[in-house]
């Protein structure tokens, strides 16, 4: 059993944790908090035996093989960084880091002390995620593609009203493209690699981060049109047009329904079941390249290619962090 402990006690540490315990493979063994007494009541919860205070004592620490990173975004790299380097296996909420320099780091620093390195893009480990990638060659030549992924943040509000919560703060590496963009630009990445040539178009908050925006990734022949938003709500799907046929995606970041539409023909469904919590698919694949030692998974190219364009769009939109200076 992989002994697994998480930094962060919100509710994303929640889920992560009913997923691993499905997962039969991850144990949850340890939890960080920056207080003892918020450490012992997140562990009193779930029913686990170690709680640390300080990040140092817990990387390393010989109670976990791996540890999961659930704290503000700005964090992640030099936690991850704290982990690797003391022989931990680590999955790391998106987005991994801040900006591509420090993706890179993490990744060839993975690479060099044989630990896996995993940032949990959920999407493409979903069941109906495999589905859509499988039914590509149903609706014949592509021709456009749109991913629409627009939430209004349960924050907005306390942003409008005069405060300055995490998630529209640049101190923490926060914004739309960051915390909503980040999973469509991932299906899209997963399913037609790194673009030719890229655009991006977002609206700034007077904070600095980006409250909503546009990236349009160039293929040659077609191109994804990715809309993302954590200022509204959109109901609209997501689709893929080819010339025979269209697949139509319901929820981009769960990937709930898939539909296709082909010409002269019924529309079928072809998504399949998944589990209520999908986190455990990510936490099944974590697992498997930690017990197979694959270091040099296919996802780091993912998170590689999708840091690129995250940098480059968020310079594009004049959004800066303390991390890029």
């Amino acid at each position: 059993m992989i002994r697994v402990g998480t930094i962060g006690t919100n509710w994303i540490t929640d889920s992560f944790i009913e997923a691993v315990l499905q997962t039969g493979k991850l144990n949850p063994a340890a939890v960080y908090s920056r207080t003892m007494e918020q450490a012992e009541q997140f562990a009193r919860k779930h029913g686990i035996k170690h709680c640390f205070d300080q990040l140092d004592d817990m990387a390393n620490s010989d109670l976990i093989d791996a540890v999961y990173i659930a704290s503000p975004n700005a964090l992640h790299a030099a936690q991850a960084e704290l982990f690797i380097r003391a022989g931990k296996h680590v999955i790391v909420e998106k987005p991994m880091a801040s900006n591509l320099e420090e993706v890179e780091k993490l990744i060839a620093l993975a690479k060099a002390h044989n630990v896996v390195l995993f940032e949990a893009l959920k999407t493409t480990y979903h069941p109906n995620f495999v589905v859509i990638r499988n039914s590509l060659n149903k609706i014949g030549r592509l021709r456009k593609a749109y991913f629409n992924f627009c939430q209004y943040s349960s924050r907005y509000d306390k942003y409008l009203n005069g405060e300055n919560p995490n998630t529209f703060n640049p101190e923490f590496s926060n914004g739309s493209l960051m915390d909503i963009g980040v999973y469509p630009l991932s299906v899209a990445i997963a399913l037609f690699g790194e673009p030719m040539s890229f655009t991006a178009q977002g609206t700034l908050l007077d904070s600095g981060v980006d409250g909503h925006g546009t990236l349009v990734l160039h293929y040659g022949d077609f191109d994804a049109v990715i809309s993302h938003s954590k200022v509204s709500d959109s109901q609209l799907p997501s689709e893929l047009q080819g010339e025979q046929g269209t697949l139509v995606i319901d929820a981009i970041a769960e990937c709930n329904k898939v539909v296709i539409y082909r010409k002269d023909e019924p529309e079928v469904t072809l998504s399949r079941f998944q589990a209520k919590n999908t986190m455990q698919y990510e936490a099944a694949a974590f697992a498997r390249f930690i017990e197979e030692k694959t270091y040099d998974h296919s996802g780091l190219e993912r998170s590689r290619i999708v840091h690129t364009v995250m940098t480059k769009a968020r310079e594009m939109i004049g959004v800066r962090y303390p991390a890029d200076e």
